[in-house]
């Protein structure tokens, strides 16, 4: 089933004579408790109009991230720690080799549509997967960038198997947004084991990353593909140094 918001999507791009959006990117581990309370404080900074939008592309520890939707029975083995915060969406799993952006957005300035920058979000990383000739799609009734697997088992009635291989979550305060979209670039597949993705346990829908698809692309690829996609569909950004490395902690 396809997504008709994708059909309705546009970019959602800031006013004419606003300044770029912040693109900074962590060279290490970032710990998320850290990385957790300082989006929230940019996120509020940036409702207040205090601070410039930004964009911020990171990789965590391993860990598992539980959304206000996510089920107790969707944390099957709690492997790596497990963090509740505030997002939408399920159980989902951030570790090395993903590439994890927050967003920090205006709605206000920009256009005040959740739906709108949800499907913005989708856009932007579908269009940044056709760098590594992946064609990614979403569902109506499925979270997501989701890759056709004609390679895999397929479901009852010859539904074809699916994999994910890029999550979205979301939260707005005061029309600013924050947290944001993950990307599988070569993560450790199996680590998702310990969670149902997303709430979906269908056998034929599964987890899937660049590498699996059998791309060689780096985090720095990744990354400039996302900025170029992002610049399409955002607007344009400029690239902040980091100040001072959130480290993972021990």
């Amino acid at each position: 089933m396809s997504n008709p918001r994708l059909s309705q999507r546009a970019p959602l791009f800031a006013p004419t004579g606003s300044p770029p959006v912040e693109w900074r990117v962590s060279p290490s581990l970032t710990g998320y408790e850290a990385a957790l309370a300082e989006m929230e404080a940019r996120a509020q900074a940036i409702a207040a109009g205090e601070a410039p939008e930004r964009v911020w592309l990171l990789e965590h520890p391993p860990l598992y991230t539980a959304g206000t939707s996510a089920r107790p029975e969707e944390l099957v083995e709690a492997r790596f720690p497990v963090f509740r915060p505030g997002r939408g969406g399920r159980f989902t799993y951030h570790g090395p080799g993903q590439r994890v952006a927050y967003v920090m957005l205006d709605l206000k300035r920009r256009r005040p549509d959740v739906r709108a920058y949800v499907a913005a979000l989708e856009g932007w990383l579908i269009e940044a997967l056709k760098a590594f000739d992946v064609a990614g799609e979403t569902r109506a009734d499925r979270v997501g960038v989701w890759v056709v697997r004609p390679d895999k088992l397929g479901g009852p009635g010859g539904v074809a198997a699916e994999d994910k291989i890029a999550a979205i979550g979301v939260r707005v305060r005061r029309w600013a947004t924050f947290h944001g979209v993950s990307l599988n670039v070569a993560p450790d597949l199996t680590h998702f084991s310990g969670i149902v993705p997303c709430g979906i346990a269908e056998a034929h829908y599964g987890v899937t990353s660049l590498a699996d698809l059998g791309r060689s692309a780096t985090l720095a690829d990744v990354d400039k593909a996302l900025r170029a996609s992002f610049e399409r569909t955002f607007g344009p950004a400029t690239e902040v140094r980091e100040a001072a490395v959130v480290s993972a902690s021990a």
